[in-house]
């Protein structure tokens, strides 16, 4: 059951994660959703676990998901990092159209 879980949480991850990638519209409320019922899932199967005694089948799931979530937490920042520029730049042409620069030490480009 706990490998099932993880499959679907890298299966929902991956999904977003090539979304991005190829610029494809997606629901990111029920995306988010879904990863936080993996999260509670996840919680629950994994209370007493002994990471000492993990079997190897257990392991390899777990370091594909770590995979993925890094892949994926890579494409989130750059499209993080691509909204804050548009923003600049949109609040930038605002400001640079309520103004006609009296009172601003700012060259206009």
């Amino acid at each position: 059951m706990l490998i099932a879980s993880l499959k679907r949480l890298d299966a929902t991850v991956s999904a977003e994660t090539e979304a991005l990638l190829a610029h494809r519209p997606i629901d990111q409320d029920a995306v988010n959703r879904r990863k936080g019922q993996s999260l509670l899932e996840l919680t629950r199967l994994t209370r007493g676990l002994d990471p000492e005694r993990v079997d190897p089948e257990l392991a390899e799931q777990l370091a594909r998901l770590r995979r993925s979530l890094q892949r994926n937490q890579e494409v989130v920042g750059l499209h993080l990092r691509a909204v804050e520029e548009i923003a600049e730049i949109v609040n930038d042409a605002i400001q640079d159209a309520d103004s006609d620069g009296t009172y601003s030490a700012r060259r206009r480009r």
